[in-house]
């Protein structure tokens, strides 16, 4: 177990199940090497968005979704070799793999943006992720999902 006194979250007892290692750090900080997700339990870790919390340095977290909820068969490239830190032998059709982007959210909420070029993938029996830059140049920085988000809304 980890206890974390939080800057967003206050503090938080982290089971050691529950750590996501990131053996080279996200991009921008290498030195963050472990993380948990914070999610709204009462949604359940489908809802929109969650929070990527650093355990090695509290006052950092920063949200992210599933790119799934705001564009359909989101599919980037990468190089396999970038993904051995995932472990599983490289066989990935056999991992539970989990995709998830980052949010930014500014001032005006409707400017909100995902970056859909540098996804963060996480194997979650091992619980090991990286954060990798597309090689696929169809995807954005500033992916736009204000509009998506509401309209997704709406139709539930």
């Amino acid at each position: 177990m980890v206890e974390v006194n939080t800057n967003a979250f206050g503090k938080i007892v982290i089971e050691d199940d529950k750590i996501i290692r990131f053996e080279h750090g996200i991009l921008g900080f290498p030195d963050l090497k472990d993380f948990t997700l914070i999610y709204n339990i009462d949604k359940g870790i489908e809802s929109s968005i969650k929070w990527l919390q650093s355990l090695d340095e509290p006052n950092f977290a920063m949200p992210v979704m599933d790119p799934n909820l705001v564009l359909d068969g989101y599919t980037p490239m990468f190089d396999r070799e970038l993904l051995k830190p995932l472990g599983g032998n490289l066989d990935f059709e056999n991992l539970d793999l989990m995709m998830l982007v980052t949010v930014t959210v500014p001032k005006d909420i409707t400017q909100t943006t995902v970056n859909l070029k540098a996804p963060i993938i996480v194997n979650v029996e091992e619980r090991k992720a990286v954060q990798l830059i597309s090689e696929d140049d169809a995807y954005s920085i500033k992916y736009a999902i204000y509009d998506k988000i509401k309209t997704k809304k709406a139709g539930e």
